[in-house]
């Protein structure tokens, strides 16, 4: 399991290159759910989420063979981002390989920072010829199953804990895992008497399944939400949730996506669909507790295009009417 010690080291290692982002009381989303809300904002990285963190505190650990070897990583979006930025900031040869299904944007913004990005028709078959790549001598920056990465997106929990007030439930997306394993280990370390909750859209509940089965499993993929779309999670963030986390929920698509309408709307923020569930999500958080619960939200990204949200709000049927008043 990732101590606090861990992630304590990994925010010294990578401090000099994330944003410590704000932690904000939002009054508008506490008036729509009717209770207090505070947000972690790691949709303002400056790779547009929170996945610079553990590319990072990977990618520094490096040896010079390892560099010399080129990395290569898997993504449906975000980690990509992060991964090539940060590669090319540290000059090491990046190889990304991602689902045709990954936002446009991502593809081109991992291109412009220098990766060579391999596109395959699905996320399990990215996944296989990531590990294919691996095997035959590049050196694995994995998005979700490794002590590293988990420990750097654990400095999200680290932060949060410092410069939030008073919380008893934290909610934060999963996708494989890493997010969440490393926020609830810092929260139990310095928040021992908050909840964590986790948060799956529908078609991507890899973690889900995990829980009812005992342990990894495959899981079919349908989400439109590509950046939480992770074939299966890992036994190392099987075990981390199973242990610290109160309990995963799962929400449709669609309310994934009112959900990011919702934070423009009432704070202000532009947030893909992976943060956007938090919120139908933390409705049934408040129906369990009850009154008193003051919430926390890791809004993980913002990486959604104008012409992605366009397109889902349409699909969904989520546009208002038109008004003819005039």
């Amino acid at each position: 399991m990732i101590s606090i010690s861990d992630i304590e080291g990994a925010a010294e290692r990578i401090a000099g290159h994330i944003v410590r982002t704000p932690t904000v009381a939002s009054p508008g989303l506490g008036e729509l759910l009717g209770a207090p809300v505070t947000a972690k904002l790691e949709l303002l990285q400056h790779t547009g989420s929170f996945k610079v963190r553990g590319a990072t505190a990977k990618l520094l650990s490096l040896g010079a063979a390892e560099r010399a070897a080129g990395v290569v990583a898997v993504s449906g979006g975000n980690h990509g981002i992060a991964f090539a930025t940060m590669a090319a900031a540290l000059d090491v040869k990046a190889t990304l390989v991602m689902p045709r299904s990954a936002p446009a944007r991502a593809v081109r913004i991992a291109e412009a920072a220098g990766a060579s990005v391999r596109l395959t028709d699905a996320m399990d078959e990215a996944f296989a010829l990531t590990e294919r790549l691996r095997d035959e001598g590049m050196t694995l920056v994995h998005p979700f199953d490794d002590p590293l990465v988990i420990a750097g997106q654990g400095t999200v929990g680290l932060e949060f804990a410092a410069d939030a007030g008073e919380l008893t439930d934290v909610l934060v997306s999963i996708g494989g895992g890493g997010l969440i394993s490393g926020v609830a280990a810092a929260l139990t370390a310095l928040r021992p008497g908050v909840r964590v909750w986790g948060v799956e859209t529908e078609g991507a509940e890899a973690m889900s399944a995990a829980l009812a089965a005992g342990g990894p499993v495959p899981v079919p993929l349908s989400s439109i939400v590509s950046t939480l779309s992770a074939p299966s999670v890992s036994r190392l963030t099987y075990e981390h949730v199973a242990a610290l986390v109160t309990e995963v929920l799962v929400v449709p698509d669609r309310e994934a996506v009112r959900g990011s309408l919702e934070f423009a709307e009432h704070a202000k923020l532009w947030t893909e669909p992976a943060a956007g569930c938090l919120l139908p999500a933390a409705r049934q958080v408040l129906e369990r507790v009850g009154e008193g619960a003051r919430l926390g939200l890791v809004v993980c990204g913002g990486n959604a295009s104008p012409a992605d949200m366009a397109a889902w709000t349409r699909r969904f049927g989520l546009l208002p009417a038109a008004d003819d008043s005039s």
